[in-house]
């Protein structure tokens, strides 16, 4: 027995539509009510598939967080471990003048760790900048004083009290210097 248009639920019925119809109502309603369990039913399909892509969409951004996460911890013990031969040599050399062992022995053994530890940071991407010599560039250089120097041109770095380091092409830390104020002026 062929559907009645009227299952449909929560659809009136246009009454001039039934009587202009008639009989071809009955028969185009069947299809409809076809039509329509097609697109319930792929509307299903098709909201259980963007139900899934989100839930795998989530997994992987949680996954992607805890790996990101995973990796500077890793990053950190890498950077460690290569620092720990660095502590053990400082070790030895204050042992070493601990026991009554020679001072000019200690200098030599303390530049070769800071050596060591150098080049550790520059397999890092670290830089040391020692601006002396060089134009006073406030990006890079924090001045923390000034000098008269008759043999240095004005604006240039005279001293450096600490030492400068860029990552990557960046100031991670300024240098801290002093600027000549070039050639001292004379009262005329």
């Amino acid at each position: 027995m062929p559907r009645e248009p009227r299952d449909i639920p929560d659809t009136p019925l246009d009454p001039e539509l039934e009587s202009d119809l008639g009989a071809e109502l009955e028969l185009r309603g069947d299809r409809m009510m076809a039509e329509l369990e097609e697109a319930r039913e792929e509307a299903a399909r098709n909201l259980e598939a963007a139900q899934r892509a989100q839930a795998e969409f989530d997994n992987y951004r949680k996954r992607m967080t805890r790996d990101h996460a995973d990796t500077v911890k890793r990053a950190g013990e890498r950077i460690v471990g290569n620092l720990l031969p660095v502590v053990d040599n400082l070790e030895r050399a204050i042992d070493h003048v601990t026991a009554g062992g020679d001072r000019n022995d200690l200098l030599s053994g303390v530049e070769m760790v800071l050596g060591q530890l150098l080049d550790i940071l520059a397999k890092e991407g670290v830089e040391q900048v020692d601006p002396f010599g060089q134009p006073f560039d406030a990006l890079k250089h924090q001045a923390v004083g000034q000098k008269e120097d008759p043999e240095m041109p004005e604006g240039t770095v005279v001293e450096v009290y600490q030492k400068g380091y860029e990552m990557h092409g960046r100031t991670i830390r300024s240098a801290m210097v002093v600027v000549s104020t070039g050639v001292p002026t004379t009262g005329d």
